[in-house]
């Protein structure tokens, strides 16, 4: 299908980046996100308008978190093909107007929160976790909140553990460019490096009880 200007489809993360005036935006697990810092709530209910016009203008569906100190506006991946060709247009859109403001963007608090399952390979534990968080389903293995105000889950296979014992951690997915910052500030609050093999994709880590949390990056470079 193409659309009236030409644009087709979905586009990558790394295609997202390559565009015009999209420097404020980031790339998480969720799709492309950007914050702006505000002196007050009514200065960011201010661009909720123009938030408004750019979606019905380039046919975008965000998610808008409106808080005293920012607003959040995300493209939330709604399947998973990709970023919606026009995504682009709207996320320059959106920073010009926001920019007009007086807004100021911070990518330090860009994030998304998900929670991994990991479950011995015979067990499928999803219907549990759909029917008790209420949960939808998204794809074949992962899980999201109807109205994505909570975390992501995602359920994973794992060989050589005991049946019976469940094991989950912590997705922390942050733009790439301040991976290493949160790395860094994890393991100076004494968390331990669990493996870093996959760096700078993500890296694994533990906190001194040996909860895990991965840091992860790489949805905002994948192409």
């Amino acid at each position: 299908m193409t659309d009236d200007d030409g644009r087709t489809g979905t586009i990558t993360p790394a295609a997202f980046h390559a565009a015009t005036d999209v420097a404020q935006w980031r790339v998480t697990s969720t799709g492309p996100q950007a914050v702006w810092r505000s002196p007050s709530l009514r200065d960011t209910a201010a661009l909720v308008g123009d938030i408004l016009d750019a979606a019905e203008r380039f046919g975008i569906l965000p998610d808008i978190d409106l808080r005293p100190e920012a607003v959040v506006v995300r493209v939330p991946y709604r399947d998973l093909d990709g970023i919606p060709a026009r995504c682009p247009a709207f996320a320059a859109a959106v920073s010009a107007a926001a920019t007009q403001r007086g807004l100021v963007a911070d990518p330090s608090l860009v994030q998304t929160v998900g929670v991994y399952v990991a479950q011995h390979s015979g067990v499928d534990s999803r219907p549990f976790f759909l029917a008790a968080l209420g949960y939808d389903p998204l794809g074949d293995t992962d899980a999201v909140d109807p109205l994505r105000a909570g975390p992501p889950l995602a359920f994973n296979p794992i060989t050589g553990d005991a049946p019976g014992r469940g094991r989950t951690h912590f997705d922390v997915f942050v733009p790439a460019d301040q991976a290493r910052a949160r790395v860094d500030a994890a393991l100076a609050a004494g968390g331990r490096l669990a493996d870093d093999s996959y760096a700078p994709r993500w890296w694994s880590l533990a906190s001194p009880d040996n909860h895990g949390v991965d840091i992860a990056c790489w949805t905002d470079t994948f192409d």
